[in-house]
């Protein structure tokens, strides 16, 4: 399963052959359709959401602990976006592991540090989640904390709806987010906005503190 290739079936020609990690990526960078069609080395054919649906043949193994959560589903995903502060994620790259535990949605995956890559997971409480909505085989979810920016939204791509809709069902304490999608998206530029304006007032107390410093100084010549 590690070196399984496939050629890509496209307007009639074959392309290929692509390993599982490169056919995702196609895929992720919307190159490939979820339906469209591959074939495997034994000549059998498949779509690109069935070969994703399949286990990953190396699964995420980072920073495992001795505790034990049963598995409620698992979903193979990539980041879409994050937008504002709350919740440490990384910047995951490429396929990444969704599953979803009793109480707990775990988030695994790789990332670039520097110039190496990494593998890392987070687990994210389920009564975080305050609001999510499923836009075809995408899902924008909300997550309220404890940092004064409020809410934090991160957008996955589950690669099909049904996926989508299963881990929005997922969700037992998170409501339908109750603004539009001018808000949605205003919502983190608003933030950006009010935190340079507070960096900029600091700047300048800071500025005019030390002008009146050397005036004082100056006066005491």
């Amino acid at each position: 399963m590690d070196n399984a290739k496939y050629h890509v079936v496209l307007e009639g020609r074959k392309l290929g052959p692509y390993d599982r990690r490169t056919i995702v990526g196609m895929r992720i960078k919307k190159t490939l359709t979820t339906d469209d069609v591959l074939i495997a080395a034994d000549g059998g054919h498949l779509t690109v959401g069935e070969l994703i649906k399949l286990r990953r043949p190396t699964p995420f193994h980072a920073e495992r602990t001795g505790s034990f959560s049963v598995v409620q589903a698992r979903f193979p995903a990539s980041l879409v976006s994050m937008q504002g502060k709350g919740v440490a994620i990384p910047r995951f790259k490429g396929e990444m592991e969704v599953r979803v535990q009793k109480d707990v949605l775990r988030l695994a995956g790789r990332f670039r540090q520097g110039l190496d890559w990494k593998e890392d997971r987070v687990k994210l409480p389920l009564k975080a989640f305050a609001h999510a909505r499923q836009r075809e085989s995408q899902l924008d979810m909300w997550l309220t904390g404890d940092a004064p920016q409020g809410l934090q939204k991160i957008t996955l791509e589950l690669f099909t709806q049904e996926a989508a809709l299963s881990l929005l069902n997922a969700l037992p304490d998170a409501t339908a987010w109750p603004g539009t999608d001018q808000e949605a998206a205003g919502l983190s530029r608003w933030r950006a906005t009010l935190a340079g304006g507070r960096a900029a007032w600091a700047g300048l107390i800071v500025a005019g503190g030390l002008v009146a410093l050397a005036a004082a100084l100056f006066l005491r010549r």
